[in-house]
């Protein structure tokens, strides 16, 4: 697929330079694509985020509350990033007039939401039931990409697609009679929804800024957003001063605070930089396609180190989730 700017705002220039008059044309940046190169960089974050799945969830239980874990996720992670950038791209912090839509947009809407749903979806429903509904998000994507965009997409890129949900499914194992909370179903969709808009716009918002700063800004954005809605006075401090055995009964003890935190960088700042940086060697949609892999990977990730040993069904599962990844990505133009 030809990698082509659409931008959804006025056209502006690279951070720290000053935009000519309005009714010039600004040349779109180039950056030289990569596939190989996005594809390693999108499994590695596939990799963080299945291993920050078991610790999300252990500060999940501890603080009990789904839309404080992601305050403070996307909070301490803003933090983090905006002393990174001051120091070493200070004017890359300053954001303009033609990207604050878009970019408000993408930390709201995609960083938040996405957070926050899939959060509220994992308390009411089996983990894998919500991972395989919000993983209908590549479907959202290649839509838009295909009718919205006018993107040209083979007809294979369908097989591939229905492929990877298949396999999905067979890892979720959703043939056994679970009764899905309604609320949590909505949740999941929603969170869906929410992914599709995360990969789309950070596609448009990438090729004007680089990686690592619109990643601050989206945080920036989300964590404007949970101030408002939840004061940080109130927070539940407490909940995070016990200790809690991740890897499992008889394993050592490790504080709360240390948890919280490997959430906040490794499983949060890296991941997300990673994403967005593979997003400019092989776009949305493909990024989207190659994301199926994660609830996949997120269950190799629980068998090693929680001892979950997955069925041959789920085994099956997995080949046909990548599978359809491959069939799809070589589909697409």
């Amino acid at each position: 697929m030809t990698h082509e700017h659409h931008q959804l705002g006025p056209p502006d220039t690279s951070a720290g330079v000053p935009a000519p008059p309005v009714d010039e044309p600004l040349p779109t940046p180039v950056h030289a694509q990569r596939p190989a190169l996005g594809y390693a960089l999108y499994l590695t974050a596939a990799l963080l985020f299945g291993i920050n799945g078991t610790v999300s969830k252990v500060v999940l239980q501890a603080v009990d509350d789904a839309a404080r874990v992601s305050q403070l996720r996307v909070t301490a992670a803003f933090l983090v990033l905006l002393v990174v950038v001051a120091v070493t791209n200070r004017p890359a912090l300053r954001l303009r007039r033609s990207e604050l839509g878009p970019v408000a947009a993408y930390g709201i809407l995609g960083v938040a939401m996405t957070q926050w749903l899939y959060f509220v979806a994992i308390e009411r429903m089996p983990i894998g039931i919500a991972l395989l509904i919000e993983f209908t998000a590549p479907i959202m994507v290649v839509l838009w990409v295909r009718f919205a965009w006018g993107r040209p997409v083979r007809n294979t890129v369908w097989l591939g697609l229905a492929l990877a949900l298949l396999g999905l499914a067979m890892v979720a194992q959703i043939w056994g009679g679970l009764q899905l909370d309604g609320l949590g179903v909505a949740a999941a969709l929603g969170a869906a929804v929410a992914l599709a808009i995360y990969y789309l716009l950070g596609e448009h918002a990438g090729q004007q800024r680089d990686p690592v700063s619109l990643t601050l800004w989206g945080f920036g954005f989300a964590a404007a957003l949970w101030a408002l809605v939840l004061p940080w006075w109130q927070f539940p401090w407490d909940a995070l001063q016990g200790t809690a055995t991740p890897l499992g009964e008889g394993s050592a003890a490790l504080p709360l605070w240390g948890l919280a935190a490997w959430m906040v960088v490794l499983g949060t700042i890296a991941p997300f930089w990673l994403v967005l940086a593979a997003i400019r060697h092989i776009g949305a949609a493909g990024a989207s396609i190659v994301g199926m892999t994660e609830p996949f990977i997120a269950s190799l990730i629980a068998w090693v180190v929680l001892d979950e040993v997955l069925t041959p069904v789920q085994m099956l599962g997995g080949v046909v989730i990548l599978t359809g990844v491959v069939v799809a990505e070589r589909a697409r133009r």
